[in-house]
């Protein structure tokens, strides 16, 4: 039977049709809201985060080095200067293989294993849009090589950066030291934040005394940048602030006398103001030159001063230890006053030696035959040895110890220059505790004329000299003498306090008197002068040992094994306006010591003011300002920069001469009355 089918159902297809429609725009509408909310919540909602997001992208900080503070003496004279170098600059974020980056660009720039190693070090603790110095002061060769394949490196940018320059030279290396690059030590230790964008550090001397004034407050730049690290736009700036310009104490006309009178000599000279503590020359001989280590020095120069038998990197000044010989003996006398052990009038009988009781060892004087009867100023003046063994003998080692330590014997000075060495007073505690035996009574007799185990450095012996010539007033040696800048920092110019005293005010009166002597009569005779009076002592310090018996004999010896020549002083003796000590290593004897001395008091007193001795050129404001240097004679290329006084066309004027009048000796028949025992 036949069946009949609908052919179509109108309704129900419009039915399912409608169906389909609404479910699609419902989805569509619904995916549409989801698209705009999305859109809502990224656009409003959410504009500031991925704005600042999307800036990261081109727009960088980049931090801004502060200008270190520049350094000047007392006068205004610039011993420290900036200038600027070409350097080149890599960043994490702008390369993506830094390893194969550096190695192209070695050969170019000559880079060296140690630029590598310091950049990797370095780079590794910046930020990731911090720009990092692979290689200072690039010199023109340099530049022109890598301006011709600059379009290889990405990221690779020459720029401009200061760095250090001493127009001095060798003269101040040891005072104010030098900069150098941060190493991977100082590079845990520093505040990263602070040392964004610089390279350099205070290593020694004021430069790393005060580096925190030095080296100022950082700043930052926004900048916008292409995908290869180029700047495209500058946004906003914040200045750094520069560091403190320092006012040393020292005195450039008084510093080249002392370096000159030390010219091929090894020693040092320390001059100081007895009123304030501010040191006025410090010279170390010899020297070496600090530019040198500025932007890296090479290693043959390092190791040819690191190996000369003279040390010129060793500061003799402040860590250097001597015995001090009899220039302590003014102090020492003072002692024996102090305690009430003898006086003005107490007298010995000098044959030459002194024993201790029960023990037939003589300790001998360094006159064979003796003084006969000796007081205290007669024992100054002829620098007796007998008397003060005497002395010694009374008031033991452990007087001796309390006494001495307050003139700064065996303690730090407290200079404001690092790496100060305390020097040694013995005692019994003390050899018990470093050798682990019991302290003789010899020893107590050695001690008593500056040998044995007792040493100072030249600094104390100007110290202790300035306290004698101030009765008794202690003063701390600093050679900063203003800081002016955006950290404030006070200097204290005057003395600190009193050594506890229980003799007379004459009593230091008449030991200024006694060591006046010394230079009119006695063993410091060849520097007296009719024009002002100078209040010293000299002093030998023996270098090789003598056997109970034996003849010292010169002629035996060789250089290295000569006695040291010392000698300390003060003057006008009235009204000391400048204490000096003076350590002349194998010098033969003090007197030796003092010629040295003697310019240095002829300057400072006569000279100074009516023909002060100054650099080629003296400005007091900053910039490339230098003591007749041009900018064509900066130091330049790879670590082979050699720029000191001598051959950087800096004038180095001699000390001036003094009028001779008829009664003065001449250089030749002062050192002929010098008599070799002092």
């Amino acid at each position: 039977m036949k069946q009949n089918f609908p052919l179509k159902n109108v309704q129900q297809e419009k039915r399912i049709f409608r169906n389909r429609v609404l479910v699609s725009v419902g989805i569509v509408t619904f995916f549409l809201l989801l698209l705009i909310s999305r859109y809502a919540y990224l656009q409003i909602f959410s504009f500031d985060e991925f704005a600042t997001a999307s800036d990261k992208n081109r727009i960088r900080l980049q931090p801004l080095a502060p200008a270190r503070g520049y350094i000047y003496d007392r006068n205004g004279v610039l011993l420290a200067d900036n200038y600027p170098v070409f350097s080149a600059t890599l960043s994490r974020a702008d390369i993506d293989d830094m390893n194969d980056t550096i190695e192209r660009l070695t050969p170019i720039l000559e880079l060296t294993q140690e630029d590598i190693d310091r950049f990797k070090s370095r780079i590794k603790v910046s930020r990731k849009t911090e720009r990092v110095v692979i290689k200072l002061n690039l010199n023109e060769t340099d530049i022109a090589r890598f301006s011709e394949v600059k379009f290889q490196f990405p990221g690779v940018n020459i720029e401009t950066q200061m760095t250090r320059y001493y127009p001095h030279g060798e003269l101040f290396a040891h005072v104010i030291g030098y900069v150098g690059r941060i190493n991977d030590k100082e590079l845990k230790s520093i505040d990263k934040d602070a040392y964004a964008g610089t390279n350099l550090i205070g290593k020694i001397g004021v430069e790393k005394y005060y580096e925190d004034l030095l080296h100022g407050l950082p700043g930052n730049e926004s900048i916008e940048a292409d995908a290869h690290g180029n700047v495209l736009r500058h946004l906003g700036r914040k200045d750094p602030i520069r560091g403190n310009d320092l006012f040393l104490s020292l005195d450039y006309g008084l510093q080249t006398v002392a370096s000159e009178q030390l010219a091929g000599r090894r020693g040092a000279i320390v001059a100081l103001d007895p009123n304030t503590g501010e040191i006025l020359a410090l010279v170390s001989s010899p020297s070496f030159n600090p530019n040198l280590f500025v932007t890296g020095i090479s290693t043959k120069d390092y190791s040819e001063l690191r190996d000369n038998l003279d040390q010129p990197l060793y500061n003799r000044a402040v860590q250097g230890t001597y015995p001090p010989g009899s220039t302590i003996k003014p102090m020492f006398g003072l002692g024996g006053i102090h305690y009430g052990l003898i006086d003005w009038q107490t007298a010995i009988q000098d044959h030459g030696y002194f024993t201790l009781p029960g023990d037939s060892h003589r300790f001998r004087d360094h006159k064979k035959t003796g003084h006969g009867v000796v007081n205290m100023h007669t024992a100054q003046v002829v620098s007796c040895d007998t008397f003060f063994y005497v002395l010694s003998y009374r008031m033991g080692i452990e007087k001796m110890n309390e006494w001495m330590r307050q003139f700064g014997f065996g303690e730090k000075t407290g200079i404001d220059l690092p790496s100060e060495s305390s020097g040694l007073y013995p005692s019994p505690e003390w050899k018990l505790r470093t050798r682990n035996s019991k302290w003789l009574r010899g020893e107590t007799i050695s001690v008593s004329i500056g040998q044995g185990a007792f040493t100072a450095t030249p600094l104390q012996l100007a110290m202790a000299t300035a306290i004698t010539s101030n009765k008794g007033a202690h003063i701390t040696p600093h050679v900063l003498r203003e800081s002016k800048g955006a950290k404030e920092h006070k200097v204290h110019n005057a003395t600190d306090g009193i050594i506890p005293f229980n003799g007379k005010p004459e009593d230091w009166i008449k030991m200024r008197e006694a060591m006046v002597d010394v230079i009119n009569t006695g063993t410091g005779r060849g520097i007296r002068t009719p024009f002002y009076d100078i209040a010293g002592k000299t002093g030998t310090a023996q270098v090789k040992s003598i056997a109970q018996g034996k003849k010292y004999n010169e002629a035996l010896l060789t250089e290295r094994q000569l006695d040291h020549g010392l000698f300390v002083g003060f003057a006008p003796a009235e009204n000391p306006q400048i204490a000096v000590a003076v350590v002349w290593e194998n010098g033969r004897h003090g007197g030796s010591a003092a010629q040295l001395a003697k310019p240095l008091f002829d300057y400072w007193i006569l000279s100074r003011k009516k023909n002060p001795i100054k650099p080629a050129a003296t400005q007091m404001s900053g910039g490339l300002m230098t003591a007749g240097i041009k900018p064509s004679e900066l130091p330049s290329g790879n670590n082979n920069t050699n720029t000191s006084a001598s051959n950087a066309n800096v004038n180095m004027p001699t000390a001036t001469t003094l009028p001779e009048p008829n009664n003065r000796p001449t250089n030749s028949q002062a050192a002929s009355q010098v008599e070799s025992e002092e």
